[in-house]
C-alpha cells in the first residue's frame, strides 16, 4: 500500500485504481493539514445517510476499544469507521521532537498545545513537575542552547499547573495495534490514526504501511533552504486553495506582507486569509493596502533573523528584529549572547582567511569550490585546536592528579567555542559566515568583542535602559566608519 503526500491525496481518493480502499489509514503532521486530510478521508470513505452513526471518536489512545469497534459490524448501512484522533502511540523515541513541537508551540502563543507536548513528553520520561523544576537541562536532556533562558519552558509549567493538567501514564499498546493492523479488519471497517510525530523505524509504522495507506502531511520546520522554499510553497499551495473558492486574486507584493505577518502557521494564515477575503468584499483583487490595514504582525521572529542582519550591517533591520525579540519577551542578556555568539563566529573565519590555511579563499568563491577546497582545511584546524587543547588539559591534570588517579580517569571530549566546523556535515552556514566576514578588517572584530563585553558588563552590572545598551551595540557594529 502506498504512502502519500498529503498534495497526492485528492488524486488518489478520487483515482479508480485506488479502490477498494485501505481498511487503515496513518495521518501525520502538521496540525491543520491533519485535520483537513481526516474530514476528506472520512467524507470519502462514509459518505451515507447513516455516517455520524457509524462513526466512532476513541479518546485517550484507548487502543483495546479501538480494536475491538473496527473488528464489530456496524448495525446500521454503509461502511464503519473507528478513528484514534492525536494519537500519542509514536511518542516513544521521539524525545527531541516533542521538545521541539513545545517549543514551537509556545512560539506560536498555542499554550494548551505545549502543555500537551510538555505533558507527553514528561509521561514517556517518567518525570513529575518538580522533577524537570530541580534539573530540567539533565532531565529532559535539552542542550543549554537550545534551552536557553528556560523562561518558556518555566511559562508552559506554570500554565499547566494552573490549569491543573495531569502526565498521564502511558501505555505501550504498540504491539497489540500492530498485531490487530496485520490480521485486518471486517469488509466495510476502517481505522483511522491521526498522529503529529511518528517513528518510522517502529514496526507498527511498517504494518500500517504494508497493509493501509500512510498519508504525510509534514512540513519542514527548519530554517534552511530547502526548509523554506518547502514551506513557502505549502502556504502559496493554502492561499490559491482559499483564493479559488472566492474568485479572488493576491498580488505578489501582499502575498509577501502576509506570510512576513504571519510567519509559518498554517492555521493563522488561512484565518487571516479568510480576513482578507471578507474585508475585500466585491473587489477581486487583494493588495499589500489591504494587508496593512486589516492584519497585525504575528509573526514571531526568530533569533538568528537578528543575528543575521547584525552580520549584514544591516542597522534598519537590526533594530526591527531587535524591538521584535525585546517584545516576544526574550531577555537582553539572552540577546547579547547570540550578537556575541555570531561575531566570534566572524572573528574566527576572519583569523582563518587570513592565514596561510585559507588563502584559498576569494571573494566570489563559490559554494562547490568551498567545499572542496576550503572546508577540509578548516575541519584540519579545528582538529588541530583540539589535539592542542586536549594536550594542555592533560598537561595540566598531570599536574594536579596522581598518576593512578589518572590511570583511572576517563578521557572527556574537548569542548571549546573555538571551533568553527561544529557540524562539519553541514558546510553552507558556515560558507555564509566566511561571506559575511568580508565585511569586517580583524582590527574591526576586535573591537566589536570589546564593545560587547562592555556591553554585557553593562547589563549585568549597571542601572541602563537594557534596550539602549542594545542599540548602541547594534550601531556600533553597523557603523561603517571603523
Amino acid at each position: 500500500m502506498p504512502e502519500i503526500n498529503y498534495k497526492e491525496l485528492d488524486k488518489y481518493l478520487t483515482d479508480p485504481g485506488s479502490k477498494p480502499y485501505a481498511s487503515v489509514w496513518l495521518i501525520y503532521g502538521e496540525d491543520l493539514l491533519c485535520k483537513k486530510g481526516f474530514e476528506h478521508i472520512t467524507n470519502v470513505l462514509n459518505s451515507g445517510d447513516q455516517k455520524n452513526l457509524n462513526h466512532d471518536i476513541i479518546d485517550n489512545d484507548n487502543v483495546y476499544d479501538a480494536v475491538e469497534r473496527v473488528n464489530t459490524y456496524s448495525m446500521f448501512s454503509g461502511n464503519r469507521l473507528v478513528s484514534l484522533i492525536d494519537s500519542k502511540i509514536f511518542y516513544g523515541q521521539e524525545d527531541k521532537k516533542l521538545i521541539e513541537k513545545t517549543r514551537q508551540a509556545f512560539d506560536a502563543e498555542q499554550m494548551e498545545k505545549a502543555a500537551k507536548f510538555l505533558t507527553s513528553l514528561l509521561s514517556l520520561k517518567n518525570l513529575s513537575y518538580d522533577d524537570i523544576e530541580k534539573d530540567r537541562a539533565a532531565n529532559l536532556k535539552i542542550d543549554s542552547e537550545y534551552l536557553g533562558d528556560g523562561k518558556w519552558l518555566d511559562s508552559i509549567l506554570e500554565f499547566c499547573k494552573d490549569n491543573n493538567i495531569p502526565i498521564k501514564a502511558v501505555q505501550d499498546n504498540t504491539k497489540d495495534l500492530q498485531q490487530a493492523v496485520e490480521k485486518g479488519f471486517p469488509s466495510g471497517n476502517f481505522l483511522i490514526i491521526t498522529a503529529d510525530i511518528v517513528d518510522k523505524r517502529r514496526i507498527l509504522y511498517k504494518a500500517i504501511k504494508e497493509k493501509g495507506v500512510i498519508v504525510d502531511c509534514s512540513v519542514p520546520k527548519g530554517n534552511t533552504r530547502a526548509d523554506k522554499i518547502a514551506q513557502n510553497a505549502m502556504l502559496n499551495q493554502q492561499m490559491q486553495a482559499v483564493l479559488s473558492r472566492h474568485g479572488k486574486t493576491m498580488d505578489i507584493t501582499a502575498y509577501n506582507a502576509l506570510c512576513d505577518m504571519t510567519g509559518f502557521n498554517l492555521r493563522t494564515f488561512e484565518n487571516n486569509l479568510d480576513k482578507l477575503v471578507n474585508y475585500t468584499g466585491p473587489r477581486p483583487n487583494i493588495t499589500i493596502d489591504d494587508v496593512r490595514s486589516v492584519l497585525k504582525r504575528t509573526c514571531n521572529d526568530p533569533i538568528y533573523e537578528l543575528t543575521n542582519a547584525v552580520s549584514e550591517r544591516n542597522i534598519e533591520a537590526s533594530l526591527f528584529y531587535m524591538d521584535s525579540l525585546l517584545s516576544q519577551g526574550f531577555y537582553p542578556l539572552q540577546i547579547l549572547a547570540s550578537i556575541i555568539k555570531q561575531a566570534r563566529n566572524l572573528l574566527l573565519v576572519k583569523d582563518f582567511i587570513e592565514s596561510s590555511a585559507g588563502k584559498a579563499w576569494r571573494t566570489g568563491t563559490s559554494y562547490d569550490q568551498f567545499q572542496k577546497n576550503i572546508m577540509p582545511a578548516i575541519q584540519n584546524r579545528d582538529q588541530m585546536l583540539i589535539n592542542q587543547i586536549d594536550s594542555w588539559e592533560q598537561t595540566l591534570s598531570a599536574n594536579t592528579s596522581t598518576d593512578e588517579n589518572n590511570k583511572n580517569k576517563k578521557k572527556s571530549q574537548v569542548s571549546t567555542d573555538l571551533i568553527i566546523a561544529k557540524n562539519p556535515r553541514s558546510a553552507y552556514p558556515i560558507y555564509l559566515t566566511v561571506q559575511k566576514s568580508e565585511k569586517y578588517t580583524k582590527e574591526k572584530l576586535v573591537l566589536i568583542m570589546e564593545k560587547l563585553g562592555q556591553a554585557d558588563i553593562q547589563l549585568k552590572t549597571t542601572g541602563r535602559n537594557p534596550r539602549l545598551v542594545l542599540e548602541e551595540a547594534v550601531f556600533y557594529i553597523c557603523r561603517n566608519d571603523l
